[in-house]
């Protein structure tokens, strides 16, 4: 099964989270935060949002940092991923 993204929304996959601090603490589940780096998936095709036209600037493949708690989880074949809109994405990591 696929998900197709509709209108300005952008399907994600989260980036493995740290396991270990910098200074080699190793990490508990419960301990780490929800990675907020997460790779593209899927891009809608943009169009008319509210009105307004939305020209979509990421694209599949693309690394990027989301708000921390924005978007839709969903599990599809036992995957995890992020439904969010564009402009929930902050910025993208080259």
């Amino acid at each position: 099964m696929t998900i197709k993204p509709l209108c300005d929304r952008v399907v994600l996959k989260s980036c493995e989270a740290e396991e270990t601090t910098k200074s080699g603490i190793i990490l508990t589940a419960s301990a780490k935060e929800k990675p907020e780096i997460a790779e593209v998936v899927a891009v809608g095709p943009g169009g008319k949002v509210d009105g307004n036209d939305v020209e979509m600037f990421v694209k599949v493949g693309d690394k990027v940092i989301t708000a921390k708690y924005a978007g839709t989880e969903v599990k599809v074949d036992g995957e995890e991923y992020s439904i969010v809109r564009q402009s929930d994405i902050l910025a993208i990591v080259e």
